[in-house]
């Protein structure tokens, strides 16, 4: 079998990494392990980032439908399930935005959501 030099396929990952890394403090951007350290915690943040973000919109949108429905003296859980009942099927981020740029037709929501609870 042939003898196999990896010269070639280690520059390339040492640069690639390294490439990645562009922009740390010190050693961390110029000597490979510590640049490679960083990048893998770095790649693992932005992944779970990701994910957080997601979570941290929804909470958001609750946040603000629960104000604009406690300002039309209904809470948010009664408000959601009153929309539910109605089959008013809506996602949060649209009612959040109905309750920033249009508080009319949120109220009008709100008086369908009460309206199906009571009836």
């Amino acid at each position: 079998m042939a003898r196999v030099k990896r010269a070639v396929n280690s520059r390339k990952n040492h640069k690639k990494v390294l490439k990645l890394a562009k922009g740390y403090y010190g050693g961390k951007s110029r000597l490979f392990k510590t640049a490679n350290e960083s990048v893998i915690r770095a790649l693992r943040n932005a992944y779970v980032g990701r994910r957080l973000k997601k979570r941290d919109y929804r909470r958001l949108w609750i946040v603000r439908i629960n104000a604009a429905a406690r300002m039309n003296g209904m809470s948010y859980s009664r408000f959601m399930n009153g929309l539910n009942v109605a089959g008013i099927d809506m996602n949060r981020k649209m009612l959040s935005e109905i309750a920033i740029n249009d508080a009319k037709a949120f109220a009008d929501l709100v008086v369908i959501a009460k309206n199906a609870i009571n009836a």
